[in-house]
């Protein structure tokens, strides 16, 4: 199946965007929409975007008005006959969706490639009824298109190789990078970003650090962007409980994708996040600024440690050092690359422990920041479940270790793909901290994935 023409059914900001990257990448392109308005608006943002992005050095001019001039703008569904392939952009409606494949299928003919850009439907239950299923796949692209260059490529149960295929070069033909996956809920990049939200929740909820400090350390601590109630407030805090609860119902109630209390109380609250002016954070005086100042110089002599220093990804202090007069500590994933240490404490630990415990790691040229006692404490905590979750992933053989990476990095701007993050703490110790939490707080949603222990079995080898 070769692809020369694109059509692109929807003409909001995904449908306006694809048809922007599908432009660039050389291909006539005609876009559609039903509404006369949406129609003309979404070709206005696709040229507005073209012109923007050569104003700040992403292509030239001359590539801007080269692309522009590939768009066909199509007010009728029937003037998208001869598109090779066919990308819709519509709302996340299974039924919707499959009507419109079923009248494009018969407008296209049998040799059009029909891609969906849904990110939260079955890809399969798309093409169940469309006239030639295996044409059908998956096309999810990333908001917005002309800047994220993640596409998943999603093969349905009946998607034939050469329709995938051919999906994949056009996309590499736009300049993104495709990952093929299995239609499974969430597809790659969604699924395996479940724990960053969810588990910074439980975190709240059990008042090991507060939403703030929880972001400062994601932060700083594991080099993402955004912290995951910063990333809530933007994408909004409804939206993040509505993706939560259909991950949960759809895997009819897989525990580690549970949502937590918290978010019914915010969404019944009105706090939204930035768009209701207010969700974890105020922005009634304008956005949100983290608070991050430089860590402080190493010392060319480094304070000495208090007597005990306890592993607190071996578990919780309360269960290692019971009694004792210690401070808890974890830095991820190693003391020496990381820039920011958590610390610890129980009852029975000493200011003056506490003290030379902070003066130690500052000496160092270390971030420190006190969290609540717990196996993993916050960092080691979210990151070990992105890692257990991309093996469940793995398991289940929805990708393969280097795409979910790929997926991750491009798709959410992850520093390390999570199968980079096991490498670099050791999958033993991924296992450990996991263990812990597992018998510690007595949830099945810290059970180990298969993959991952016969990873750290390989490891021990």
């Amino acid at each position: 199946m070769t692809v020369e023409q694109i059509g692109v059914v929807g003409a909001g900001t995904m449908g306006a965007g694809i048809a922007q990257v599908a432009c660039l990448g050389g291909f006539e392109t005609r876009l559609h929409d039903p509404l006369p308005r949406a129609l003309e608006q979404g070709a206005l943002r696709m040229r507005e975007g073209l012109r923007k992005g050569a104003e700040r050095g992403r292509w030239g001019e001359t590539e801007a008005e080269q692309a522009g001039e590939r768009l066909r703008p199509c007010p009728q569904l029937g003037e998208l006959a001869g598109c090779d392939l066919l990308i819709e952009a519509a709302p996340e409606d299974l039924e919707l969706k499959r009507e419109l494949f079923t009248r494009l299928a018969e407008v296209c003919g049998p040799g059009a490639i029909l891609a969906t850009n849904t990110s939260s439907l079955s890809v399969t239950a798309i093409a169940a009824g469309v006239p030639g299923p295996e044409r059908v796949v998956g096309m999810h692209f990333f908001n917005p298109p002309a800047l994220m260059e993640l596409v998943e490529v999603v093969r349905g149960d009946a998607s034939a190789t050469e329709a995938l295929d051919s999906t994949v070069e056009a996309a590499q033909r736009m300049g993104r990078t495709p990952v093929r996956c299995r239609d499974a809920i969430g597809f790659v990049a969604n699924r395996c970003a479940r724990p960053y939200s969810l588990e910074a929740l439980r975190l709240l909820g059990a008042g090991i650090a507060d939403h703030a400090t929880i972001d400062r350390i994601c932060r700083l601590g594991g080099g993402f962007r955004m912290g995951p109630f910063e990333l809530t407030d933007l994408v909004g805090v409804d939206v993040n409980f509505a993706v939560a609860k259909s991950f949960w119902e759809q895997s009819f109630g897989v525990p580690r994708w549970q949502p937590h209390p918290i978010q019914p109380q915010m969404v019944a609250a009105g706090r939204l996040g930035r768009k209701s002016g207010r969700g974890y954070y105020d922005y009634s005086a304008g956005p949100h600024r983290p608070d991050d100042e430089p860590a402080p110089p190493a010392a060319r002599e480094a304070k000495p440690p208090p007597a005990r220093l306890v592993d607190a990804g071996a578990g919780s202090l309360h269960s290692l050092a019971a009694g004792q007069d210690a401070v808890g500590w974890l830095a991820l994933p190693d003391l020496d690359s990381a820039s920011l240490v958590e610390l610890t404490r129980t009852a029975a630990t000493s200011e003056a422990s506490a003290g030379a415990a902070e003066a130690h790691f500052r000496s160092l040229g270390k971030h420190v920041e006190w969290v609540g006692d717990a196996a993993g404490l916050v960092l080691g905590r979210i990151v070990c479940q992105l890692v257990n979750e991309a093996h469940f992933a793995l398991d289940a053989g929805i990708a393969g270790a280097a795409d979910i990476d790929t997926a991750t990095r491009l798709g959410l701007n992850y520093p390390r793909g999570p199968f980079e993050w096991c490498v670099a703490i050791g999958p033993a110790r991924v296992l450990t901290i996991l263990g812990a939490l597992h018998v510690e707080l007595g949830e099945e949603r810290y059970r180990s994935a298969p993959a991952l222990r016969r990873a750290a079995a390989m490891a021990g080898r």
